[in-house]
């Protein structure tokens, strides 16, 4: 069993994240509430986002929100702002990985992969940077993919989308840099949520994507959250604009 490092610097510091109710979001959440940290998190499944913080408790606070709509993102965001105060660090880890045809492919449902999986993470920057500058320091952690590195098909527009994240970090890390807040990119590979175990991970699939890494273990979600914890922390000081994969070695 790991034994996982502690970050002094985290406890008592407001972290804002998105999809948290599941997957690598849920396990952010859980990761942030142990060090210490006031976690508001927002997610569309409201039955999840509330068992969630029923776990962790009330030092902590959810809205439901539907990330595709930016006027109820900032309004999530503010009622966090509310109760929590305004975040020190920003998650933007929410996004949806369905897999479509590109010969099926409408301009509508290419402009809803777009606000699913990339649009909001720029609005939600917005809504937190203003206090951020006033604070003179914070840390925003964008989830990329390796998808696209990998030359993943079968998800074009996810793809897409995935790869601009990288853009925006490398972007917003210029723009807010000077005022010592910090924008980072987490790559995972395939990582083992419920969601992926139920819908893709067969036997055979596994052990072809196991394969391809260099190291020989399906990744749990812990290990995105881990990374996640140590871009957030003091110990990350001097990381921005940056790139941080977690995918066993698989590109």
């Amino acid at each position: 069993m790991n034994s996982f490092a502690s970050y002094p610097s985290l406890r008592g510091k407001t972290v804002f994240l998105t999809g948290g109710a599941g997957g690598i979001g849920a396990e952010t959440v859980r990761a942030f509430a142990e060090q210490g940290a006031k976690v508001g998190f927002v997610d569309l499944n409201a039955n999840a986002g509330a068992a969630l913080l029923d776990e962790i408790g009330s030092d902590h606070a959810f809205e439901t929100c539907d990330l595709r709509n930016i006027a109820a993102l900032q309004a999530a965001f503010a009622a966090l702002a509310r109760k929590l105060g305004d975040a020190d660090i920003l998650v933007n880890n929410a996004a949806h990985d369905d897999r479509h045809d590109w010969r099926d492919v409408t301009p509508d449902y290419w402009d809803e992969r777009m606000a699913t999986n990339l649009r909001h993470m720029f609005f939600a920057i917005q809504a937190v940077a203003p206090a951020m500058i006033k604070a003179g320091r914070g840390s925003i952690i964008n989830l990329g993919s390796n998808s696209w590195w990998e030359a993943g098909g079968g998800f074009p527009a996810y793809a897409t989308a995935k790869s601009a994240v990288h853009g925006l970090t490398r972007s917003m890390a210029r723009d807010l840099g000077h005022h010592r807040i910090r924008v980072n990119t987490i790559v995972p590979g395939w990582i083992m949520t419920e969601r992926q175990k139920q819908l893709w991970v067969t036997p055979e699939a596994l052990a072809k994507q196991v394969d391809r890494q260099c190291l020989p273990d399906p990744i749990d979600p812990v290990y995105v959250a881990r990374m996640v914890l140590f871009l957030a922390s003091d110990d990350a000081a001097m990381c921005t604009a940056q790139n941080f994969m977690v995918e066993a070695g698989s590109i």
